[in-house]
């Protein structure tokens, strides 16, 4: 009650036009923390195209193209109001906003360059109404601004992709460039609770810090990402949800669908997809940031407002699982993540193994008083020597994630997180594949393999390279292990035909011949005795790709 109390204050404090007296960086992290999930927005002049903010420019489009689109940016149904309670109806408890892309478009009356929303036929600074809605809202706000500028002629390099060098530039210069528009920023839309930046290049330790100094000098009290070419606050994961880490605060950003800015008819991730991202951010210890591109005339995609707004109910009855908690005591294993909160844990089923549903937990060294369903249904548990086996009534599963609560006799938030044993064979096993596709933004991080063998990065998924006629994924089980059963979660709907081989000496056999995949496909066989085992793509309609490949006995 009283660490609820706390959280409650600071919130009030966070969303004043200005703190009489400022929390400190210590209890707004703690904020940031308990409040879990927030909402990402890229926009700007780019969305009239469709295509990527910042990367397109000099691919897609000629960089004078690319940089004139801004005057005929007039985003009329613009309503920062409308934004926010889409925010709000979502569960999202913060909002971070694009200031400025690398592209160097400022979405704010700035006084430090022409190249800026008023000066676009709409001419009105987004960034001021934003701000009053979120404060009217009780949302706090952040704001993502870029380290580079590839628009700007003194940073060192120009597009495509920051991969020009420039002939001449003065990166001293365009350093003062940036904090005075960070502290600007501050200043005008402040307090706010994060300043978020992105892709250093040029920026190392020294020079990134100094950036964080100079706006501390501002609001002490602001946090800061790990973006800036120095460590900062928080890490952050980018398309994939982050490992387990509670020493280390990390929040995942991930796209709602392909493309951060708005991309016409684009894939919109399920509500099983969109519900596991945030579950499994939980269970690491980490937030989520998950991201929409309001189209060009200043709205947010219909489908892409209906599955926040499913996500919002989930959290309406299931939000106490994740506002406020830490990750563990149990770290991730195949068939879901753990979150705790005082006295209470809550097992997050995501993924059964199939027979009668069960999972195995080992003792932490607190007793058990009870184990319950969310909802207040009774189930199972056993002590079994050092583990406790908890079943639970078929009838009583959930599709997208069955809660189990367990109570303990005391506290347990200072219990060291445990490995639970896995599931599925395949978890964490080698993994190689016949390709990777390799997205523009290359520069920034990404992971592949790791997503189809059961690892923590779960929210992240694998594609084939767009050349590759053939492709296949591999797993290598370390033992010849008897496989029974299959599950495949496949990223979109694109695959026709494919094959499930075990590695005959020099050759492979297939063992099984299936059509589409889609979401989620639970393939039972008869046992088949193997080592390696491929998934061979056999045809396709768009590049393949799958989320998970997990393989049981």
């Amino acid at each position: 009650m009283k660490k609820t109390l706390i959280s409650i204050l600071i919130l009030a404090q966070l969303v004043l036009i200005r703190c009489q007296a400022p929390v400190t960086k210590e209890e707004r992290l703690e904020w940031w923390k308990d409040a879990r999930f927030g909402m990402f927005i890229h926009w700007g002049p780019v969305s009239i195209k469709g295509t990527e903010i910042g990367w397109s420019r000099g691919r897609e489009w000629t960089i004078e193209e690319y940089d004139n689109l801004y005057k005929d940016f007039n985003p009329v149904k613009f309503n920062a109001r409308e934004w926010v309670q889409t925010a709000k109806a979502a569960g999202m408890k913060y909002i971070i906003f694009t200031s400025k892309h690398h592209d160097g478009f400022c979405n704010w009356d700035t006084k430090f360059t022409d190249y800026n929303i008023m000066k676009t036929p709409f001419k009105r600074d987004v960034m001021k109404e934003l701000s009053e809605a979120c404060k009217k809202e009780g949302i706090a706000l952040g704001f993502y601004h870029s380290t580079c500028d590839w628009h700007h002629p003194d940073f060192p390099l120009t597009s495509p992709g920051g991969s020009v060098k420039r002939e001449v530039s003065n990166l001293d210069r365009y350093t003062e460039y940036l904090k005075n528009q960070s502290s600007e920023i501050i200043k005008e839309y402040g307090p706010l609770l994060v300043m978020w930046y992105d892709v250093p290049q040029q920026f190392d330790s020294i020079r990134g810090q100094s950036v964080i100094d100079h706006i501390r000098r501002i609001q002490p009290d602001i946090l800061v990402n790990n973006r800036t070419g120095a460590k900062g606050d928080f890490d952050t994961p980018e398309q994939r949800v982050g490992s387990f880490n509670n020493t280390r605060p990390w929040e995942t950003c991930m796209t709602i669908g392909r493309q951060w800015a708005w991309k016409p008819d684009d894939e919109v991730k399920s509500l099983e997809q969109c519900l596991h991202s945030l579950i499994r951010s939980a269970g690491g210890d980490g937030n989520l940031l998950f991201n929409v591109g309001p189209r060009p005339d200043g709205t947010i995609e219909p489908l892409q407002v209906e599955r926040l707004k499913e996500m919002g109910q989930w959290l309406t009855k299931y939000g106490y699982t994740i506002y406020g908690t830490r990750g563990g005591p149990f770290k991730p294993t195949d068939w879901g993540v753990s979150t705790r909160k005082g006295t209470k844990v809550y097992l997050h089923i995501l993924r059964w193994s199939g027979g009668t549903p069960g999972i195995t937990i080992p003792d932490i060294g607190i007793p058990v008083i009870n184990v319950i369903m969310a909802g207040g249904n009774q189930t199972s548990f056993v002590k079994t020597g050092n583990d406790y086996l908890i079943t639970v009534d078929e009838k009583l599963l959930q599709p997208v994630n069955t809660i189990v609560e367990i109570e303990y006799e005391r506290d347990v938030m200072g219990v060291n997180p445990a490995d639970v044993r896995p599931q599925s064979v395949s978890f964490m096993k080698p993994v190689n594949a016949s390709s990777n596709l390799k997205p523009s933004w290359i520069n920034h991080e990404w992971v592949d393999l790791k997503a189809v063998n059961n690892g923590e990065w779960s929210g992240s998924f694998w594609k084939a390279a767009e050349d590759d006629k053939q492709p296949w994924v591999e797993m290598d089980l370390g033992k010849s292990e008897k496989i029974s059963k299959i599950i495949l979660y496949e990223s979109g709907r694109n695959i026709r035909s494919f094959e499930l081989q075990s590695n005959e000496g020099s050759s492979w056999k297939a063992f099984y011949k299936g059509t589409t995949v889609g979401e989620k496909s639970e393939i039972v066989i008869d046992p088949v005795e193997a080592r390696v085992i491929r998934f061979q793509i056999t045809s396709y309609s768009n590049v393949p790709g799958i989320y998970e490949m997990m393989m049981f006995n």
